[in-house]
Parts: C-alpha cells; structure tokens; sequence
C-alpha cells in the first residue's frame, strides 16, 4: 500500500545541514513489525510514523523508531513530524499550538520566529553521576577525569548522561571510542560568540560508537539543567554537528513558568510515496 512519506531536515533552514527524520504519514494498519522494517530500511537515527490521537486532546500521535528500537521521546523527529503533518493541514486550519502525543505522553508545540518549538518533557531521572561512571566515560571520551568539569543524569528518554567540559573547543576535540550509553557533551564558546554551546552527542550502535548530528532531546535535556544551574541563561542558541560538517542550531528559551522550549527551522529534502 502507498502511503506519504516525507523526509525532513530539523535544525537547520538549508537543507542537509541538520539531522534527517523520515516520517511516515498515515501508519494506520501497520503493526509494530512492519514500523521496524521500514524504520531498518530508512537506515536514519529516527522514522516516524503518524498515527490517529487516543487522546482527546493531541492533534496526532506518532511512534518513533530507530534502527533497532522503539523511543517514548525524540526531539528532531517531534519538530520534522510536526513540520510534516503541518504541511497536510489546509492553510486556513493549520493551528498554533499542536499538541502531539507519544510515548511520553503529551508534547505541546508552537511556532516561533526560529521555527517550530517543542515544550521540554520533565526528565525521568536527574541527578549526579556516580563517580565510577564518570570515570568510566572520561575514559570512553579519552580525557582526564580532571577535564570533567561536571557530569548530570539528564534523561527525558534516550537514556541521557550530560558531561560539561571547559570550553567548546574541547568538545570539539573529542575521539571516543567504545561509549556503551548515550552521552551527551557540552562546552561553552567564549562570550560574544555566535552561540552559546557546543554540543555533541554519542550512542552505541552495536560495537561501534556513532554519533548524532543535531539532538533535540538531548538539547532540551542540557537546557533544564544548564539553565537550572546558573550555568546559562535563556535565551541561548546552541551549535552542533560541527564535526559531522553540519550546521545545527538549536534555540533555547523559557516562559515564566520555567517551561524550556527547543526550537529550530525545518526542511523537507524528500517528498513522495512509500510502499508499506
């Protein structure tokens, strides 16, 4: 059965410069077998697949898949699904808050003047690492555990571990090799520059270590604990995928409530029909 499909470039308004998400646009009838399937084809770090809302209040929902599992929250497949889904709406019914609904639960989103922004999740788990895991990752990045300037549990899903260093060109420095969870690094450029941060971010995939090129849940993750911290100040705009040659941009800012809100521009590269 042909169904429309969209692949999107998030965080960034060139295209191929951010982080691709396919995006499925009527999964209705397909089983999880088939979602994988598909998903291991596309071979990107996240396919979507949008589906009708059990919850009265969302305008859809989706599930979101990798190449060897199921996530409850990514963030650049939330924007590039949304950006998609919007894209269906008649111009005259397109809304200005969506409401998107999956594993976690319930996602607000909105648009902004950086693009379409989502509402942070509360993170699942939070706090200091134990020192031997820092230990561990300090190794696994190949620095000194004294270049660990502070490392966070900052996980909304994925499984996310923050480590903080010095300064963005360390970051910018790093190798790893043989990471075993998702890790998450970040430094900050000197004042006056054009962001804040350099971010990057690094998971397992089998034996070997890959990296992400722009991730919005990590992004969002970092902001609640950076901002939480003192260690920044909303809004902030935040680099990454330098080393990959992208141009990521990710947007961070705040309501009064406290809310951190990611976003960042979109862009369809691929347009058409898959057979599913």
């Amino acid at each position: 059965m042909s169904r429309q499909f969209r692949q999107v470039d998030v965080f960034t308004a060139i295209p191929y410069q951010g982080n691709p998400v396919a995006v499925v646009l009527d999964g209705t009838g397909l089983d999880d077998d088939a979602m994988r399937r598909f998903a291991r084809w596309t071979n990107l770090s996240e396919t979507t697949f949008v589906l009708p809302p059990t919850a009265p209040t969302a305008d859809y929902r989706v599930r979101i898949f990798t190449p060897s599992s199921e996530l409850p929250f990514a963030g650049h497949p939330t924007l590039g699904t949304c950006h998609a889904w919007l894209a269906e709406q008649p111009a005259s019914a397109r809304p200005a808050r969506i409401i998107q609904e999956c594993g976690v639960g319930l996602v607000p989103l909105r648009h902004t003047p950086d693009g379409l922004a989502f509402a942070a999740p509360p993170l699942r788990r939070r706090g200091p690492v134990e020192a031997p895991l820092v230990a561990r990752i300090s190794t696994m990045l190949g620095i000194g555990l004294d270049d660990v300037v502070a490392a966070e549990w900052v996980d909304n899903g994925p499984g996310w571990v923050a480590v903080l260093l010095a300064d963005a060109d360390s970051v910018l420095a790093l190798r790893p090799r043989g990471v075993d969870l998702p890790v998450g690094v970040v430094g900050p450029w000197p004042p006056g520059s054009a962001t804040a941060f350099e971010v990057r971010a690094f998971l397992p995939m089998g034996d070997a270590t890959i990296e992400d090129p722009v991730t919005g849940s990590l992004n969002a993750s970092l902001a609640q604990w950076l901002l939480g911290t003192g260690r920044a100040s909303a809004p902030y705009t935040a680099s990454q995928g330098s080393v990959l040659h992208r141009a990521g941009r990710i947007h961070l800012s705040t309501d009064a409530d406290g809310t951190v809100w990611v976003a960042g521009a979109t862009v369809t590269c691929l347009s058409g029909t898959a057979e599913l």
